[in-house]
């Protein structure tokens, strides 16, 4: 179990994890209110919701160049315009205002992923000591809280305003907490040489493949699960709630557990047994003829996908040059978070041409596919090794 002094050490990235989560986790819940308040079908809001993906990975390709110079105020000052910015959501009606507010939401959780990874990274560097996956599920068990709260309040007949000014009041509050006297982003700009690409090798790629594969299934079906509970399986009003958050949560409770496992297991085993999870557990939900099926399958899904990411970022660091390692970090989010941000619109365009249910398919083909780069990833760790 992951201790005070853990927890401590890594305090302003911790901020910054639960922040994120409390943010997409209450937007998630909250999608059927908002795309209810939109008027608008399902291809138009998959259409919608590409431009934050844009926003945020132009702002991920950015984030490297201006971290350093930020220094301390990258982590807090992006915590802060992210809180921000969902408070702005829940006041829009209109698709316009719908895009400004999404595309400042996806600057500021696009530069954060860069900044709090790299962050944690260096942390981890100075201490050596693994904390990724206390960290990665910091941000589960919050996004499962928020999401469970907000399905709660939409029950009671609360709508999106006020569930999303909430979670903005609390985010600004862990802005605060996330100031540390000795923040910095270091390592992210600049190249150690001409060529900068060779430096780092293929490695940030494969980790940011596996990254990307995994938050993509996961955040795909966290934005679109509660309309595939209530609107395709006849789940009642703020049932479909339930299924990001016990995706969240078992998220985080298998993060957690994934921590003593990497201490048991070889990475590559974990990896790899972690993407032949998820796989079973999207198939669950392709197949599910209710939601209490399609429940069962959130819950496969999340223990499966929960080990994917930390055991591809905390490879990534290890296997790349100490010098180089929070530049490798880096890459590799910017590669992976992408998934995090094309998931939701690709699914939502995939339904619209062939419904929820072939799009929860095709995320069981793209986390079949991420065997294949945790396979080559595996093959440059036992060469590292040896």
């Amino acid at each position: 179990m992951p201790s005070f002094a853990q927890l401590s050490a890594s305090r302003g990235p911790a901020a910054c994890f639960v922040a994120m989560g409390l943010v997409w986790g209450a937007f998630m819940a909250a999608m059927p209110d908002i795309k209810a308040g939109l008027g608008v079908d399902d291809g138009t809001l998959g259409l919608l919701l590409i431009w934050g993906s844009v926003a945020a990975i132009t702002m991920m390709t950015l984030a490297p160049r201006i971290g350093t110079a930020l220094g301390r105020l990258a982590l807090p000052g992006f915590a802060a315009l992210m809180g921000l910015s969902v408070a702005l959501m829940g006041a829009m009606s209109t698709p316009l205002g719908f895009v400004l507010a999404l595309m400042t939401m996806g600057i500021a959780s696009g530069a954060l992923d860069v900044f709090m990874n790299a962050r944690l990274s260096a942390i981890e560097a100075a201490r050596g000591q693994s904390l990724m996956n206390l960290n990665h599920a910091l941000y589960s068990l919050a996004f499962a809280a928020a999401a469970a709260l907000t399905g709660v309040a939409r029950a009671a007949g609360a709508g999106a305003v006020t569930t999303l000014s909430v979670t903005a009041g609390l985010v600004l509050l862990l802005s605060l907490i996330a100031i540390e006297r000795d923040g910095r982003i270091e390592g992210l700009g600049g190249r150690s040489s001409p060529g900068g690409r060779a430096v780092l090798g293929l490695v940030p790629y494969l980790g940011g493949a596996l990254i990307l594969a995994g938050l993509m299934s996961e955040n795909a079906v966290e934005a679109w699960s509660a309309l595939y509970i209530e609107r395709d399986l006849g789940g009642a009003v703020g049932s479909g709630s339930l299924a990001p958050a016990l995706m969240g949560l078992t998220m985080g409770l298998g993060r957690l557990a994934g921590q003593g496992l990497s201490m048991r297991l070889p990475e590559r085993r974990l990896l790899s047994g972690g993407l032949i999870v998820s796989v079973c557990g999207v198939l669950i939900v392709v197949v599910a003829i209710g939601p209490l099926m399609a429940y069962a399958g959130f819950v496969v899904l999340g223990f499966g996908a929960s080990v994917v990411v930390p055991t591809a970022l905390a490879m990534t660091g290890r296997l790349s040059d100490p010098q180089s390692r929070s530049r490798a970090i880096a890459r590799a989010t910017v590669i992976g978070y992408g998934g995090y941000f094309l998931g939701p619109p690709a699914l939502g365009l995939a339904a619209e041409l062939a419904g929820l249910r072939t799009s929860f398919a095709l995320i069981a083909g793209v986390l079949a596919l991420a065997l294949l780069a945790a396979r080559a990833l595996s093959i440059r760790a036992a060469a590292h090794q040896g």
